[in-house]
């Protein structure tokens, strides 16, 4: 790939959004993910030529056209099984995952129907037919706990007076924090150093990246595929975007991946200590700014007595985040001075 190619790559904001579906567009890289973070029995063995991707029949049908989700059909030895992969790029936690996820299975538990109803005239109204089962994940790349309700009945009230006449399932979260830098280095495969540079969140962060032992380079080195190595340097291109890197850094970065001189990858990042310092001090700078509104806005709903759980939900914040704010302002009640409990706060 040349050097304008990687630009153009950089400059699309829409695959800059997008980075994490480039993973699972990729019939090798997900299968990897699959069978190394999923954690179910059933998954184990798959192989690239057993996932089929029918993302395209349900693309116009997602909430807000959302083109990042995917949906993968699974072809296991006996059976088939319908994975639906929400990938989610944001930090913050998306406390309705549930309800959406919910959507989708209806979704595709209809587009099932409907195809089985076209092969067999009648066959879903008998008595013998079975849905296939669905398995709704969550690939979470964000920095914060996942703290959204992952059963459905969570998210419905007197279902504990109702019980079991309340639809409900669980989704499984797979969040990028969870693994260790060993952890992935462990795994060995090309979805680990994919998963080593999405979990960077500045570039002086690469200095950790320059401890990993040479064999493990050199085994991607010598078994992973010309087109794979394209694909991943793409991914990547999209994730140091992310940490403003400059175009050049990038393409020198991700051309020595498809050179295949891993060795080397690390070497021509020692440059940007200096700048990442300012892009921090700058960076810290509206961090206080928007935590000084966060503040406020805290504030402003303790004095109506709602609860921690509550502005979290409001605000689209994490209610760790907020229990600790409220704490503070509390001691402050009720005039609740903003710029002592600041003080506090950045303390």
């Amino acid at each position: 790939m040349g050097n304008e190619q990687k630009n153009a790559a950089v400059d699309n904001t829409k695959v800059r959004d997008n980075g994490a579906k480039l993973i699972f567009d990729d019939p090798v890289l997900c299968a990897e993910f699959l069978r190394g973070y999923v954690d179910i029995d059933l998954l184990k063995n798959v192989q690239p030529e057993d996932i089929e991707d029918i993302s395209e029949r349900f693309l116009p049908l997602w909430q807000e056209g959302r083109d990042s989700d995917s949906v993968k059909k699974i072809r296991l030895p006996d059976r088939e099984l319908y994975l639906i992969a929400i990938v989610e790029h944001q930090s913050k936690v998306y406390y309705d995952m549930a309800f959406k996820l919910l959507r989708y299975v209806v979704l595709v538990l209809t587009d099932y129907e409907n195809e089985q109803e076209k092969l067999h005239k009648g066959i879903t109204k008998t008595k013998d037919f079975k849905y296939p089962p669905v398995l709704p994940i969550v690939y979470y790349e964000g920095t914060s706990r996942w703290t959204a309700a992952r059963s459905f009945h969570e998210r419905i009230y007197l279902s504990d007076v109702l019980g079991k006449y309340i639809p409900d399932f669980e989704y499984l979260v797979v969040p990028l924090t969870s693994y260790s830098n060993q952890d992935l280095i462990d795994k060995n495969d090309e979805l680990s150093l994919v998963m080593l540079i999405n979990k960077l969140r500045n570039s002086a962060e690469f200095a950790k990246l320059r401890e990993i032992p040479p064999e493990y380079f050199e085994n991607l080195s010598e078994n992973t595929p010309e087109y794979l190595l394209r694909v991943i340097s793409k991914i990547i291109t999209v994730f140091l975007a992310k940490l403003n890197i400059p175009k050049e850094e990038i393409g020198e970065f991700t051309g020595k991946i498809e050179r295949r001189e891993f060795t080397m990858l690390f070497d021509s990042f020692e440059a940007y200590d200096v700048q990442e310092t300012r892009r921090v001090s700058r960076a810290k700078g509206r961090e206080e700014g928007a935590k000084i509104q966060l503040i406020k806005q805290i504030c402003r709903k303790m004095k109506k007595d709602m609860a921690v759980e509550e502005i979290a939900e409001q605000l689209e914040e994490n209610v760790d985040e907020v229990q600790r704010i409220y704490d503070i302002a509390l001691r402050y009640a009720p005039d609740f001075d903003v710029d002592r409990i600041t003080e506090e706060v950045l303390k």
